[in-house]
């Protein structure tokens, strides 16, 4: 089911995205060399009670998983691209590191994701990853608003992927968003324009491009969740919840000050 959103609901939504673009904000800021992935479970559990949100991540079990993920944040390091359970590892100089957190204020949700290199960054490759997930960002809320289809956006992100060389998986890609973390419509990191879902006022996704430096095979971690890149290439992902309005679009998890 497609969910649309009251005011009222959206006004919600955008609690929600305020606390997730905090909490991600704060956790990056934290992060260096020597950061244990569970302390930044534990930064992430702390700023979640301390704004009033609720982990759409502890009780999550999908069928995709091996549920329930029991952690508050998705961390993802080198060739770990999703859903990366977080573990007993300190972060070494140059490591590429995505996290990635949906949180529930009030019964509605928001969820995000940001790739960064810890440290010193070795390969100007990585920025190169980093930079293309974030210009396919741009480039799908750019291309969402009332009367656009879905296929649309999915065009507009998958133009920079391909563009910049990069192959794209289709599996895992943006969502739909809203009383619940993961909802209908699928959004694939490629697409065809004129296509899909035409975007309603009050529709909430949560758009999510990604790659992988070369491949878009993935395997999946023994802790039954974490994904990576099937060749150990590293990865990078960026993530926003955006609302379409009566007149365009609204980022929801846009970092505020």
């Amino acid at each position: 089911m497609i969910e649309i959103l009251s005011p009222r609901e959206v006004e919600r939504a955008r609690s929600a995205g305020a606390l997730v673009a905090h909490i991600l904000q704060t956790c990056r800021e934290r992060t260096q060399v020597g950061t244990n992935l569970l302390e930044i479970d534990r930064w992430a559990q702390e700023l979640m009670a301390e704004g009033g949100g609720v982990s759409c991540y502890v009780d999550y079990a999908p069928s995709f998983g091996r549920g329930p993920f029991g952690h508050y944040i998705c961390t993802s390091v080198n060739d770990g691209v999703l859903h990366g359970l977080p573990r007993d590892q300190a972060l070494e100089d140059g490591d590429l590191l995505t996290l990635d957190i949906a949180v529930l204020v009030d019964g509605i949700a928001a969820d995000s994701a940001v790739s960064f290199v810890v440290g010193e960054a070795r390969d100007a490759a990585d920025l190169a990853l980093i930079d293309v997930t974030r210009r396919a960002l741009d480039a799908g809320i750019a291309a969402v608003g009332p009367g656009a289809r879905l296929g649309d956006v999915s065009h507009a992100i998958g133009e920079v992927l391909t563009g910049a060389g990069y192959p794209v998986n289709t599996d895992f890609g943006g969502h739909g968003i809203g009383s619940t973390m993961h909802q209908d419509p699928h959004v694939p990191n490629l697409g065809r324009p004129g296509r899909g879902y035409r975007l309603r006022p009050g529709l909430l996704l949560a758009l999510e491009p990604w790659v992988m430096a070369d491949t878009d095979e993935l395997v999946t971690d023994d802790d039954g969740w974490t994904l990576r890149s099937a060749t150990g290439c590293r990865t990078a992902h960026s993530e926003h919840t955006v609302a379409v309005t009566e007149d365009g679009v609204e980022v929801l998890t846009l970092p505020r000050g």
